[in-house]
């Protein structure tokens, strides 16, 4: 049972890649299909430009997740985390979102291309959450009050207000 952890996510690792290329591969496949038999007059360039996304982050996935053997066959690096939170979580969400327009591009024509915006918006919230977040937990390092007490002339705790009402206030 030497390296469980490892084989298990190299397991995961492959099992999300295989899925995640059978869905890309189905989905683009009918796309591509649905164009030439319905024969629409729309160009492909809205589908090339937001789909090249999608299939870069796919392969960037497959690179940094797809788990390596030895010549032996014993595993030699399981991949990373496919399933881990940050920039890998918020690429997941972009590749789900291009497949959702890609379908919805399938059954309702070339303007559902527009519900492909939604990704800089959100980019964008993101960016500005994470900033102002950022800020206000950066407030508290300023110093706070000149004298350097933290119950004099600041916030004080409920802890202290009781103290203070109690009359047991120690000031160092």
């Amino acid at each position: 049972m030497a390296q469980k952890a490892s084989k298990t996510l190299a397991a995961r690792n492959t099992s999300v890649l295989l899925r995640t290329h059978l869905i890309s591969l189905i989905l683009h496949i009918l796309h591509l299909t649905l164009h030439i038999v319905f024969s629409r007059p729309r160009s492909l360039k809205p589908y090339y430009i937001l789909a090249l996304p999608t299939l870069l982050i796919e392969f960037y996935l497959d690179r940094i997740g797809r788990p390596t053997y030895a010549a032996d066959g014993s595993l030699k690096s399981p991949g990373e985390d496919l399933g881990a939170a940050g920039l890998t979580e918020y690429m997941w969400d972009v590749l789900y979102w291009t497949w959702g327009c890609i379908g919805a591009v399938c059954v309702f024509g070339g303007t559902a291309w527009w519900l492909w915006s939604v990704v800089p918006g959100y980019s964008a919230w993101l960016a500005y959450s994470t900033v102002t977040g950022m800020r206000s937990g950066l407030s508290g390092l300023g110093g706070g009050d000149a004298a350097g007490g933290a119950g004099v002339g600041g916030a004080e705790s409920k802890r202290q207000k009781k103290m203070e009402k109690r009359g047991k206030v120690q000031y160092r």
